[in-house]
C-alpha cells in the first residue's frame, strides 16, 4: 500500500518497470519449459490480462502449473497496480490543471491597472522580461499551447486563448487594464485586436506592432495610441551604430544604460539619437535655440559631431552642423520629434 502514496510519476514508473520484469521472466520461464517464443508470449499476455481463452499448450507437469499460478498472481496484481497508477496519474494531472487554471484566473481577476501582452513570440518574450524588471503588473495572452506553457513556466500570469476573441480580452481584465501591447507577427490580427480592445476600453493605452509601414495608418485608425515597427527600429539602430557608435552606446546596450532607461521611464522620459540631416531644420541653429523651439519636448544631453568629437552637455551657443548626432532626452511618446524651422 505504501507505493500508492508515492508521487504519481514515480509510482507509475515503478509499476511499469515491475510489469516489464514480470513479463520478461514469465516469457523466459515458458521458453525454458520447451515452448516456442510465440506461444510463450501469447500465454503470458492471456494470463496477465486475465482473458483466459484457453491454454496454449497443455500444462500437465506440477512445476509448470506452479509457475503458471505464480505468473497469474504476480501478473494480475501488477495489472491492478498499473491500472490504479494510471488513474492516479491522469486524475492528479487533471486536478492540477483545473486548480492551476482557477488559481491563475483568480490572480488575474485581482489585477488592476495592469498591462496585457498579446503574443509571446520573440518580441513578447523580451517585453515580458522588461516589464518584470520594471516591476509592472502584466499578463500574457497566447494562443499556442507550447508558448503558453513556456510563459507559465517562467512564472508569468498566462491565459491560453486567441487575443482576437473579445471573450479572451475580457478574461484578461481589459476593463481594468491601463495598457495593451499587441505584438503578434500578423498585422491583420494586430489591427483586429486593436479594434476590439478600443471598443472594450476607451481609455486604454494601446501599443501595436506593425510589420510593414503601411500598417501604421491602419493601426492608428483602429485606435492604437502608438505603433512600433520593429524592422524600422532595427534599421535606425544599425544606422546609429555605424554613424554614431559613441552616442549609440550611451543610449542603449549595456546593463548600466538599461538601468538608466528604466529610471527615465519611471519619470516618463526616454533617450534617443536625433540626426541633423542635410538641409534639415536643425542645421545652423544653436542648441539653446533648438531646445527653445521644442518647447520642452526634449533636452540635448550630448552632441556627437560629424568630425568625431563628442561634446557632453553641449553649450547653448553650440551650432549644429549637417551630420551631427544629438542624444536627446524626450518626454515619453515624443521620440522622433523634429524641431520646426524658426
Amino acid at each position: 500500500m505504501k507505493g500508492l502514496f508515492l508521487p504519481p510519476v514515480r509510482n507509475l514508473t515503478i509499476t511499469v518497470l515491475y510489469m516489464v520484469v514480470v513479463f520478461i521472466l514469465s516469457t523466459a520461464g515458458y521458453v525454458h519449459a520447451g515452448w516456442s517464443l510465440e506461444d510463450a508470449l501469447y500465454m503470458v499476455v492471456l494470463t496477465i490480462y486475465t482473458v483466459g481463452y484457453e491454454e496454449v499448450r497443455p500444462i500437465v507437469t506440477p512445476g509448470l502449473r506452479d509457475f503458471t499460478m505464480v505468473v497469474i498472481v504476480l501478473g494480475c496484481t501488477g495489472m491492478l497496480f498499473l491500472t490504479s497508477s494510471l488513474v492516479q496519474f491522469i486524475t492528479i494531472n487533471q486536478l492540477q490543471q483545473v486548480f492551476g487554471t482557477r488559481r491563475m484566473q483568480s490572480q488575474i481577476d485581482k489585477l488592476k491597472d495592469h498591462v496585457i501582452v498579446c503574443g509571446f513570440g520573440r518580441i513578447g518574450q523580451m517585453l515580458a522580461v522588461e516589464l518584470k524588471a520594471g516591476g509592472a503588473q502584466f499578463m500574457i495572452l497566447e494562443r499556442s499551447d507550447k508558448r503558453a506553457e513556456e510563459a507559465r513556466n517562467l512564472g508569468y500570469l498566462t491565459v491560453q486563448a486567441d487575443a482576437t476573441d473579445e471573450g479572451a480580452l475580457k478574461t484578461a481584465g481589459i476593463d481594468r487594464a491601463r495598457a495593451l501591447a499587441t505584438v503578434l507577427p500578423d498585422d491583420a490580427a494586430n489591427v483586429f485586436i486593436t479594434l476590439s480592445a478600443r471598443s472594450l476600453n476607451r481609455s486604454l493605452e494601446i501599443i501595436a506592432r506593425g510589420e510593414v509601414p503601411s500598417t501604421e495608418r491602419k493601426l492608428r485608425q483602429a485606435g492604437a495610441d502608438k505603433v512600433v515597427l520593429p524592422t524600422h527600429i532595427g534599421a535606425e539602430r544599425i544606422a546609429e551604430m555605424i554613424l554614431y557608435p559613441g552616442a549609440e552606446s550611451l543610449v542603449r546596450g549595456s546593463d548600466k544604460t538599461r538601468d538608466v532607461d528604466r529610471a527615465l521611464a519611471t519619470l516618463g522620459l526616454q533617450m534617443e539619437v536625433m540626426v541633423a540631416a542635410e538641409d534639415g531644420p536643425l542645421i545652423g541653429r544653436t542648441i539653446a535655440d533648438i531646445e527653445k523651439q521644442a518647447n520642452g519636448a526634449f533636452l540635448v544631453v550630448q552632441l556627437k559631431q560629424k568630425s568625431g568629437e563628442t561634446r557632453k552637455i553641449p553649450a547653448g551657443d553650440q551650432l549644429v552642423e549637417a551630420g551631427d548626432g544629438l542624444v536627446c532626452v524626450f518626454r515619453e511618446g515624443l521620440a522622433g520629434f523634429t524641431a520646426a524651422p524658426a
